[in-house]
């Protein structure tokens, strides 16, 4: 990175720290860091969407998709979540291929199962294996988001189905007494006023999305958990131009600080969320902003 780099072995102090923290390795450690939040910037609100039609589902009248809505919350929520990173990832991606070998090999004559093995025809694997690199580092990350979305949607959808049940009912029938439809009432009262409700759960499930991204380097995604234990561990000269003793004490406490720090500025956030959508509520904290006012 820097021109005095060229000979690491006659660097000392603070010249060998800027250059052993520029090298290739310690860059793809930093860009971990935009892709920890760019999974955070997508699963959320894809969590959030199926939250919604989960605890929509939930709440039908239709008893073939209230059962369903109710069966997803239920599986998804009991059972371990490391659990369902692991078959979803290998259900999904097998999945995916499974229908693409019955669109592009219909010919094809040998068990898709043999043993063990998931055997499909070669251009129904996905990425194909002649694609680049980045191409399957981002079918990695796809999978990845999907999971996480699927499983933290079900617990979105709890909370979303709660708070959709403590909207006064008094509410939904004074909607229909001016002559709104079910449809009308749903979008008009009961949806605008369950966000309030609904904020609390939320904040803690993003709370938890945010401590549940290591699990990434589960997924095959190499995230700052994996880069920091690569990068921390003993390296002798034979191996790096930056020898150093086992610094993964060091590396873990950097992701302690980055973590704690982000879900710090994630509490003020959310807090300053809850106080707007608060206003004019009739709860406890909409009653505090008005004899606040008063």
């Amino acid at each position: 990175m820097f021109p005095y780099c060229t000979d690491p072995s006659t660097l000392e102090g603070l010249s060998w720290l800027s250059c052993y923290l520029t090298t290739d390795k310690h860059m793809m450690l930093f860009y971990s860091v935009g892709t920890v939040l760019l999974l955070l910037a997508i699963t959320a609100p894809a969590a959030l969407m199926f939250g919604f039609f989960g605890a929509t589902a939930a709440k039908s009248p239709f008893f073939p998709l209230r059962w369903l809505g109710k069966i997803y919350i239920s599986v998804v929520r009991g059972v371990p979540d490391i659990a369902f990173f692991l078959f979803f990832v290998i259900a999904l991606d097998q999945g995916f291929e499974w229908i693409r070998h019955k669109l592009k090999c219909p010919d094809w004559s040998e068990p898709i199962r043999q043993g063990n093995d998931f055997v499909v025809c070669s251009v129904a694997k996905l990425p194909l294996g002649d694609a680049p690199q980045w191409v399957h580092e981002v079918y990695g990350f796809a999978l990845a988001v999907l999971t996480f979305a699927i499983v933290f949607g079900a617990f979105a959808a709890n909370v979303l189905f709660g708070a959709m049940r403590a909207v006064p009912h008094a509410q939904m029938e004074t909607a229909y007494a001016y002559g709104m439809s079910k449809r009308q009432a749903f979008w008009r009262v009961l949806v605008p006023q369950m966000w309030v409700y609904a904020l609390p759960g939320l904040s803690n499930l993003w709370m938890v999305l945010i401590k549940a991204t290591p699990l990434l380097f589960l997924l095959g995604v190499e995230d700052i958990v994996y880069w920091a234990r690569e990068l921390g561990a003993a390296k002798t000269p034979r191996f790096t131009e930056y020898p150093h003793p086992d610094w993964r004490m060091w590396y873990f406490l950097g992701l302690l600080v980055f973590y704690l720090g982000f879900t710090r500025v994630s509490e003020i956030a959310l807090e300053r969320l809850m106080k707007r959508l608060s206003h004019g509520q009739a709860t406890a904290a909409g009653e505090a902003q008005r004899r606040a006012q008063a």
